[in-house]
């Protein structure tokens, strides 16, 4: 169907205004006008959807498997060891004892290392380490014998726990070290801290400070590491605390005041993270060392009860004042 251009084009060409080849070559130049206009305008095809990712293939083995094989190896390797060494301690020589608890941290820390290395099983690693690390330090400490080999034998176990924290940054390696931290503390105190003719009711104060510093290094170890783990290894290094001053002479505020520095933090941290091994581990301390506490203090249940309300009272305080902070949900 002839346009009205054509139709003008045309009526130019008879009226000799035109001639054919331009009236042509003007025609062209207005279809490719038009065409680059429809070329603009025209819509993009829809994008094809992305290709779904392909599902790994199913392992041959259940990862949960290797690793209860792993723990039960393990365990069963420590026990092997244990019963060996309690049937036969008497029998057994220096040296005897020597290697077989070297043989049995060695192959811990090693069966540890390999598997971080190949197998990438970082919480069996971590598990196999923190008892090599225990081992270890009995190794030395039988080589050592004596209050030196005792206090060489917490080094030797504390820096080898300190290198798998590093390492593998397993939680099982952080109970190892409040293990190790608190029985450095004991020998720390009756080895070192006692004179020869101090009493244990005074060195027990000793070891309540003891326990703090470990609070202290185990709290800084959870900014780094597993931190409701070792926050709540904190807590129970307060409580450990707390028990010593109560059986420390006149110690029962001292116990008082440990006991609820302790769970005070740990609830402040679980209203901020939510974490429920604080408020568990938090209320465990305020409900054991509270009322022995006070007891000891008054020598009657009517006071307990007294100071358990007045703890009660308080508590519920801070919870109404933290209430009206937090807006409604």
């Amino acid at each position: 169907m002839p346009s009205r251009l054509d139709d003008e084009l045309l009526r130019l060409v008879s009226a000799g205004v035109l001639r054919q080849y331009q009236a042509e070559a003007l025609r062209a130049a207005a279809d490719a006008e038009v065409d680059a206009a429809l070329a603009q305008h025209k819509p993009e095809p829809p994008a094809a959807p992305p290709p779904k990712p392909r599902t790994p293939p199913a392992a041959a083995h259940s990862s949960a498997l290797v690793e209860v094989l792993g723990y039960v190896g393990g365990a069963l390797l420590l026990g092997a060891v244990a019963l060996l060494t309690l049937a036969n301690w008497g029998e057994m020589g220096r040296a005897a004892r020597i290697s077989t608890g070297t043989v049995a941290a060695v192959v811990l820390l090693g069966a540890a290392a390999v598997l971080k290395i190949f197998r990438r099983r970082d919480q069996l690693a971590s598990a196999l380490a923190s008892l090599g690390c225990c081992v270890a330090g009995f190794a030395t400490y039988v080589a050592i014998e004596g209050e030196a080999g005792r206090i060489v034998g917490v080094a030797i176990a504390l820096t080898l726990a300190g290198l798998g924290l590093w390492w593998l940054a397993g939680s099982s390696l952080l109970v190892a070290t409040f293990g190790i931290l608190a029985v450095g503390v004991l020998v720390i105190t009756a080895d070192v801290l006692t004179p020869d003719d101090g009493s244990s009711s005074n060195s027990a104060g000793i070891a309540g400070t003891g326990f703090i510093l470990v609070a202290f290094v185990l709290a800084v170890l959870g900014l780094f590491r597993d931190q409701p783990t070792a926050w709540s290894l904190a807590g129970a290094a307060m409580f450990s605390s707390s028990i010593c001053w109560l059986i420390q002479e006149r110690g029962e505020i001292m116990a008082l005041a440990v006991g609820t520095a302790g769970p005070a933090a740990l609830l402040v941290a679980y209203g901020r993270r939510r974490a429920s091994a604080y408020a568990v581990v938090g209320c465990s301390i305020l409900l054991v060392i509270w009322p022995t506490a006070l007891y000891q203090l008054t020598d009657n249940v009517a006071g307990v009860a007294i100071g358990l309300v007045v703890a009660s009272v308080a508590l519920l305080f801070a919870v109404l004042l933290l209430s009206k902070r937090r807006p409604a949900e």
